[in-house]
């Protein structure tokens, strides 16, 4: 036992010493074109959450810095974002001269890769999503936020449902990450959101392309990685209040939020809460039953030191929503409501249109939505290089109330639990290799807790193994790793009696809901890419890149009706894993007047898992009765085929640096998705996103007065093309017409003495209150509308935003 002490005692001091030895300093001062100090400019280390601010002087000093490669942001309002790495050995200065522009030549990205990149050095291609973009746009939710990207869109069911789609692919074919972590809540069916906080949210980075090397199975599309606020640098004790109201559908958002750092201990608390009545548009006027409301609580706790840092977030998540059906009576065309007859069955009357405009009104169909995660983030300085740990445990419960008969009950219950864990080792900087090796995955197991089952309880392991490389050289980068997933499913058996109800000990008359299955899924990915800098301005990225996704227990063991959908979906445990090979080639070019960027892609896709309607032995769509639920619908089963999807994305920024009050933007993306093997009628894949161009001009005026500084203008035109490459088999999906939405915005920084005030953000969308419905909306296929003939429900009307954005600053520094 002695040995074994001396042992730990042994290491312990050598771990100690390779954390403790190379503390240096960081230093240097930060000035304009003219060569006047600039004060208040955040120089942050993102790998390390530390920074600092300059002085009035312009400098600035940052302790206990470890050696290695880092990459510095340096940032301030009003200037050029601007990103550098640089390496630390010893006492190291750095200075450096902002230019006054809003545009950002070097944006740092850290999705996917072993440690923060400068976004033009990775060859994967990647759109970010700013805290300002977020505040100067309109949204009804944060993925509705995200779709504004080139390349991503979202299938909606109104407007507090949205999942996302990248390049065509959703589902459990996009890995999304909050707080570090994949963020698990039971997302395979069309109606189950996204459970993020769109206050909580700084950063959003949107990685286009299989991302399976670094994040596993589920991430064939790509990465949609939310990311929360910065550190703040130590002594300084900040915060603020926001709060936006939309006209539409009445929304009244506000949150408070503070943080601070003293002596290395950081902390940030922040309180939301949301509702919104029905929305309306000019074909519809208010949708029935369209309603939500959000409260939220967040707080993440953490130390900073020689040895690196340890942070803990705390997360709850707490939604109520109505879940649009879109029935309507037959002689008048309006919306109708559940109501429980005298002899207790349920009938339909009309919906009183008086209680559309009533917050926290929820009839049946209605969910609650409840997430709850905590997450332990630790990154350990070793040498020049570092380890990182981090682990999370997320409980999700998902609940339906569907069936008025039943009473105030959810028959749909749907508990899961999810363990993530990832171990990262990233060497120090050797001859410009960048390497790192790791493992993760996750641990889930899943309960339903309702009366009417629709998927069976599961258990479920996922372990990965990786390693990255990156290589530089002077003006060519090099990039890939390799990477072995393996999943390890269980679904539990489950037996009902005549009438549906569960049975714990089933005998000779029970009825076999779900069989008892066990499904074991491996598989390999890599990925390989250059960038090449032809010159300054100019430079092409070239990525070759294979994806692993395995089946999901919806895919594998779902049998029966999920209220909202009219289809019995059926599983098959023998599904194979899904395996794509992307390639993706992007030309560029960013100078200090134009920046633009061509993304082509395409994906051959094997055993894409897609549900096919079964057909009956007698003619015609195979029907079964769902008795536990209730309803009878045409059969769906789970199949595979292959499919190619090929695309791109065109993006062009004029930012002129002798006309710095002058912006404009504008993009186009399109989508080709392609079943291989099939007839004409079950060619493309369902749901493709349409082609779209949006354009925005912006002009910006830097300070108008003493009061007024950081003012902007900006009219938007966004062009949503017809849809006519759809799945017309069995006549699920129809052809979608085209569409133009106008938008506007305008805002200010308002400051009092020298010290801002407020910011105030005014916003219209749809200006023309065009009635339209999206390609992408579950929506546009309920009921016909006998009086106008119009089939479906129409999406959101003009809608006029007013963001107030309060800053709270207790200290502002050392």
């Amino acid at each position: 036992m002695k040995y074994y002490y001396s042992f730990m005692i042994t290491m312990s001091f050598c771990l100690c010493t390779m954390v403790c030895l190379g503390q240096y300093q960081l230093s240097g001062m930060i000035v304009d074109n003219n060569n006047a100090p600039l004060e208040g400019v955040s120089i942050y280390i993102p790998d390390l959450k530390k920074g600092t601010i300059t002085n009035k002087e312009g400098k600035y000093v940052l302790q206990n810095f470890p050696k290695g490669h880092w990459v510095v942001e340096i940032n301030l309002i009003g200037f050029r974002h601007h990103a550098q790495e640089i390496n630390i050995m010893n006492n190291t200065e750095f200075n450096y001269t902002l230019t006054a522009t809003s545009y950002e030549l070097n944006e740092v990205v850290v999705t996917g890769q072993s440690a923060t990149t400068i976004k033009r050095e990775n060859p994967i291609p990647i759109s970010v999503l700013g805290k300002t973009s977020l505040l100067e746009n309109v949204f009804s939710n944060i993925i509705d936020a995200v779709s504004a990207i080139p390349g991503v869109s979202q299938i909606t069911l109104g407007p507090s449902i949205s999942k996302p789609i990248i390049r065509g692919l959703g589902y459990n074919r996009i890995v999304v990450l909050n707080d570090g972590v994949k963020q698990e809540g039971q997302q395979w069916f069309d109606e189950f959101g996204i459970e993020i906080d769109e206050n909580s949210i700084n950063k959003v980075e949107v990685m286009k392309g299989p991302a399976s090397l670094r994040y596993g199975s589920d991430a064939m599309a790509g990465v949609i990685n939310f990311m929360g606020p910065a550190t703040l640098p130590e002594g300084q004790v900040k915060g603020g209040i926001l709060a936006n109201y939309q006209t539409n559908n009445g929304l009244i958002n506000g949150s408070v939020n503070m943080a601070g750092t003293k002596k290395g201990f950081s902390w940030n608390i922040l309180c939301t809460g949301l509702a919104a009545h029905d929305y309306k548009n000019k074909y519809d006027g208010y949708v029935w039953n369209s309603g939500y409301s959000e409260n939220n609580l967040k707080g993440i706790f953490g130390i900073s030191k020689k040895w690196g840092y340890s942070n803990i977030t705390l997360s709850m998540f707490n939604l109520k929503l109505g879940v649009i059906e879109g029935a309507r009576d037959s002689a008048t065309g309006q919306f109708t409501k559940h109501y429980l007859a005298s002899d207790g069955s349920d009938s339909l009357g009309l919906a009183p249109e008086s209680e559309s405009t009533h917050y926290f009104n929820y009839p049946i169909i209605h969910q609650h939505v409840r997430h709850y995660k905590a997450v332990w983030d630790n990154s350990f300085v070793v040498g020049s290089g570092r380890i990182n740990v981090r682990v999370g445990l997320q409980e999700n419960f998902r609940q339906e109330a569907n069936d008025i008969t039943k009473g105030d009950i959810y028959n749909n219950y749907f508990f899961l639990r999810t363990i993530n864990y990832d171990l990262q080792h990233v060497l120090g900087l050797k001859n410009k290799w960048e390497v790192s090796y790791g493992i993760n995955g996750m641990q889930q197991y899943s309960e339903d807790r309702g009366i009417v089952f629709v998927l069976p309880e599961y258990s479920l392991f996922d372990f990965g193994a990786y390693t990255i490389a990156k290589k530089s050289f002077k003006k060519l980068t090099l990039s890939g790793g390799l990477r072995f997933d393996s999943r390890y499913m269980h679904g539990d058996a489950l037996y009902t009696d005549s009438v549906g109800n569960r049975i714990a000990h089933p005998d000779i008359n029970s009825i076999v809901r779900f069989s008892d299955y066990h499904s074991d899924f491996s598989g390999f990915s890599g990925s390989l890419g250059i960038t090449y800098d032809f010159s300054e301005a100019w430079y092409a990225k070239l990525n070759l890149a294979r994806g692993f996704r395995a089946p999901t227990a919806a895919e594998s063991g779902q049998n029966g009706i999920h209220d909202g959908t009219p289809f019995y979906e059926i599983g098959d445990h023998n599904l194979k894993p899904e395996n794509s090979l992307q390639l993706d080639a992007t030309i560029g070019l960013n100078s200090d007047d134009i920046s633009a960027e061509l993304n082509l892609f395409t994906n051959k896709i094997n055993n894409y898992i897609f549900p096919a309607k079964l057909e009956s032995v007698f003619g015609g769509d195979s029907i079964r009765t769902d008795f536990v639920a209730g309803f009878s619908g045409p059969a769906f089963k789970y199949i595979s085929g292959d499919a190619v999807i090929s695309g791109a994305e065109m993006m062009l920024d004029i930012h002129p640096k002798n006309i710095n009050w002058l912006n404009f933007e504008t993009a186009y993306s399109t989508v080709n998705a392609i079943q291989l093997n099939v007839g004409d009628a079950a060619k493309h894949l369902p749901y493709t996103p349409p082609d779209k161009w949006q354009s925005k001009l912006k002009f910006i005026i830097s300070k108008i007065n003493k009061t007024l500084n950081h003012s902007y203008i900006s009219f938007g035109i966004d062009h949503y093309f017809e849809q006519n490459k759809i799945y017309y088999q069995f006549g699920n999906e129809t052809v979608t017409p085209g569409y133009t939405l106008l938008n506007i915005g305008l805002g200010t920084e308002i400051f009092s003495k020298k010290e801002q005030v407020c910011s105030i953000y005014f916003s219209v969308n749809n200006l023309a209150d065009v009635a339209y419905q999206s390609n992408m909306s579950r929506l546009k296929y309920t009921d016909v509308n006998n009086v106008t003939g119009r089939t479906g429900v129409y999406n959101m009307g003009r809608n006029f935003s007013l963001k107030l954005l309060v800053p709270i600053s207790i200290r502002n520094g050392k």
